[in-house]
């Protein structure tokens, strides 16, 4: 498919990651007439429940991918921890849209923050350590109390931690696994945010309403839309997710997850080059959803509008045994519940999600 080239429906999509983001595209890409193949290692992936067709292989097989490229016209990624050797590999055989270059920028901390440097987009204070004495020396340059990260693979409070005047390090950097690690200043923020950027293959951008996020150990809880921001911060958010998609040339959808900090500014935090949890609102709350719009984007499709549906939405994680209230959660008015199809509700684990809508 050339970068203008509009996919007729009938045509598969291919996407690499099988989880509950797979399995939104999947039903959402059904919904415009196209089928999907997913392809993961893990034989239980939920989004195998709603495809066309699936692989089960690694990432490394190339004789399974290979395969697998024959059968889509085009490839996306659910998650930015695919590895880049399997897109690179990929790139050649089928279009693959967000590219190798971008998924390799988010799956490092490290590289992230340069990243929003380099396009002048603030962060917060950060070092880089890749040794005991590194973390010493980064935690004296950023200042205490501090967070200190693994660069790569953590999420949703995982290989993280927080380091104070007494902290020891030594024994901190041996429970991170003696690997590289980033060391940021904490923020005075009052709120976080994030903003959902969705881009087109002939340059459109759409910026989603800015929802403000709630964490819970780690864990995002709730987003709600609209997030009750002052119309100047939501502009300067809205500015830094349509600059990284224009420099990326994204073709897809892209999150940046953000601090309002308590002095009025807009620091972004980390970027995902696919729909984020913090986007599952848009199921219902909005015109097109942030599943439908990454299926429309590397479809060729133009992009739907990002108009809210509703006076206000509130997307609630089912986090391990919450999804046991399914059935109560139904039973309420205007609640819209999406559970994902996995078969074990582990502590941490994210389950499902339901959608609280003000008329």
């Amino acid at each position: 498919m050339s970068r203008r080239a509009v996919l007729p429906p009938g045509s598969t999509i291919g996407i690499l990651g099988g989880g509950q983001l797979g399995r939104m595209t999947a039903l959402a890409a059904a919904n415009l007439g196209y089928r999907c193949h997913i392809y993961a290692p893990d034989a239980h992936a939920p989004a195998f429940d709603v495809s066309a067709s699936h692989t089960q292989a690694p990432y490394e097989d190339q004789a399974a991918l290979r395969d697998f490229a024959s059968q889509v016209d085009v490839a996306t990624y659910e998650f930015e921890n695919v590895p880049v050797a399997c897109v690179e590999f990929l790139a050649p055989l089928v279009p693959v849209h967000p590219g190798a270059d971008l998924l390799r920028t988010a799956q490092h901390r490290g590289r992230e923050k340069a990243f929003f440097q380099r396009i002048g987009v603030p962060v917060a204070p950060f070092a880089l350590a890749d040794s005991e004495a590194a973390l010493t020396a980064a935690a004296q340059q950023v200042g205490l109390p501090a967070i200190v990260k693994t660069t790569t693979e953590g999420y949703d409070g995982k290989g993280q931690a927080r380091v104070n005047a007494g902290t020891d390090l030594a024994a901190l950097w041996a429970a991170l696994g003696r690997r590289e690690l980033i060391v940021e200043a904490v923020i005075d923020f009052v709120a976080e945010a994030s903003v959902i950027a969705v881009r087109a293959a002939d340059g459109t951008v759409r910026c989603f309403p800015i929802g403000r996020n709630v964490h819970r150990n780690g864990i995002l809880h709730t987003t709600t839309v609209p997030g009750g921001f002052d119309p100047a911060l939501l502009r300067q958010a809205e500015e830094i997710g349509r600059r990284a998609a224009e420099a990326v040339d994204l073709i897809g959808v892209l999150c940046v997850e953000l601090f309002i900090t308590r002095d009025g500014r807009v620091l972004a935090n980390e970027m995902a080059p696919r729909p984020h949890n913090s986007g599952h609102w848009t199921q219902d709350g909005c015109v097109t959803s942030q599943f439908e719009q990454l299926v429309r984007a590397i479809s060729g499709l133009p992009l739907g509008l990002v108009d809210l549906r509703v006076r206000q939405v509130v997307m609630t994680n089912l986090i391990g045994a919450e999804a046991d209230q399914w059935q109560a959660i139904a039973g309420e008015a205007n609640a819209k519940l999406h559970l994902y199809g996995k078969r074990e509700a582990r502590p941490g684990r994210k389950m499902g999600h339901v959608n609280r809508l003000t008329l």
